[in-house]
């Protein structure tokens, strides 16, 4: 078992390395660690290859491949160019003001929807806002991914975590909304004042000459309204199924696939334009991800931790809290959040079955793994689409700006819950 211990570890935190140095491509190193992690697991006896196809979670493909086509067919139609507009009219050429309206608008958006679903959305129109008012995108785009992840945790249906504990731990939509919400607009609040001085050089340089941009028509920019009345009338059906996919008891991904079916009949775009949108290295990068934390889950590593939450709850409560809250944050932040979340579940039923009141532990564990995600650019899917397609621009995200930003934006948070947490 220590073998697999090892073996499982040492993989990981190299592939990792790999990942976040930027000497590999992404999707080469996390594939490479994924089928270096399946062939150890075999000659060790940890990992089968069912068990690593069972790891990649499809519902998670299928709705980034989804609402990439949707978004591709969306693009073309110029509605992304009149938003754009729209807000860069709004902010008043303000990059400051921009940087909060659309880190607000992605927080408050990303409590509905799926955060990686409000990432895909905001993000390309963020690019042509910038391109327009000839301002670095960079900071939008940081602030973007940070609000996401922070504001997806102030509700059930924000954050799949969230989705999780509540099943298991019987929590309503209102617990959540009572619990969790005033906790995520403080930690909105504190994230600004992070992102504002981190990227205030950036934020504070206006554009030379903003009037010309008020005499745009946006409405000029809408190249197909035929097929953009198509694409709401798609993208209406999905949200409204998104909202009451528990009634339905529908798939993620099926109903993203299902909105990007109807689109494609609506419309009838290029088949080859489309496919060429879809952001095939994110996926592949995805399914890896996903095999290489199902290794560390068969090893046992990820047991090790959770057990010891169970032995400091039975010592000191505040303590067991407070160490939990950690734990998740930094875990969430090297091995994802949902993975994490999954094995720590049955370990706080097992702390109620001992005795122990977990009514906090529950709410603990969902500010921490959905806090933590902001510490590296895998920590959650939606770090990981944002910094793909940040790209995109001339100043793509690498990670020393992500240390610097999302990771100060995690530990001032979670400094923020612990001290909650003591005086509470």
């Amino acid at each position: 078992m220590m073998e697999a211990y090892i073996t499982a570890g040492a993989i990981f935190i190299v592939t990792f390395y790999a990942i976040l140095s930027g000497k590999f491509d992404r999707s080469i190193a996390s594939f490479a660690g994924a089928m270096a992690m399946v062939v150890a697991g075999i000659a060790l006896g940890f990992y089968s290859q069912e068990a690593a196809f069972g790891m990649i979670d499809f519902n998670v493909m299928g709705l980034l491949l989804g609402m990439m086509v949707i978004v591709s067919v969306c693009k073309k139609t110029g509605f992304f160019s009149y938003v754009a507009i729209k807000t860069v009219k709004a902010s008043g050429g303000s990059p400051l003001r921009l940087m909060i309206m659309l880190g607000c608008i992605t927080a408050f958006l990303s409590m509905a929807l799926d955060n990686v679903t409000t990432i895909i959305l905001i993000i390309p129109i963020t690019i042509l806002v910038c391109d327009i008012l000839g301002i670095n995108p960079l900071p939008m785009i940081v602030s973007e991914i940070v609000l996401s992840n922070i504001g997806g945790v102030g509700t059930m249906i924000g954050d799949p975590p969230n989705m999780m504990i509540a099943s298991s731990a019987g929590f309503s939509f209102n617990d959540f909304i009572v619990h969790l919400f005033p906790i995520v607009l403080v930690a909105m609040a504190l994230s600004f004042v992070v992102l504002i001085i981190v990227f205030k050089k950036d934020i504070c340089k206006r554009p030379k000459d903003f009037r010309p941009i008020l005499d745009i028509d946006e409405r000029q920019a809408i190249k197909d309204v035929k097929s953009l009345r198509k694409v709401i009338f798609a993208l209406s059906i999905v949200f409204a199924l998104f909202i009451a996919q528990k009634k339905f008891g529908l798939h993620h991904s099926f109903i993203a696939l299902l909105g990007a079916g109807v689109v494609l009949v609506l419309v009838r775009p290029k088949i080859e334009e489309v496919i060429k949108d879809v952001e095939w290295p994110v996926l592949i990068f995805f399914a890896s991800l996903f095999v290489l934390i199902g290794g560390l889950e068969h090893s046992g590593i990820l047991n090790i931790i959770a057990k010891q939450v169970v032995r400091l709850a039975s010592l000191n409560y505040t303590l067991a809290k407070v160490s939990l809250l950690w734990i998740s944050g930094i875990s969430s932040a090297l091995v994802g959040a949902i993975p994490f979340t999954t094995s720590m579940l049955p370990v706080i039923k097992y702390v109620g079955v001992l005795g122990q009141e977990t009514g906090s532990l529950w709410w603990v564990l969902a500010l921490g793994v959905g806090f933590g995600g902001c510490g590296t650019p895998i920590g959650t899917m939606a770090g990981v689409v944002g910094l793909s397609m940040s790209e995109r621009t001339r100043t793509p995200i690498d990670f020393k700006t992500w240390l610097k930003t999302a990771t100060i934006v995690m530990l001032v948070n979670l400094i923020f819950v612990t001290l909650l947490i003591k005086i509470i």
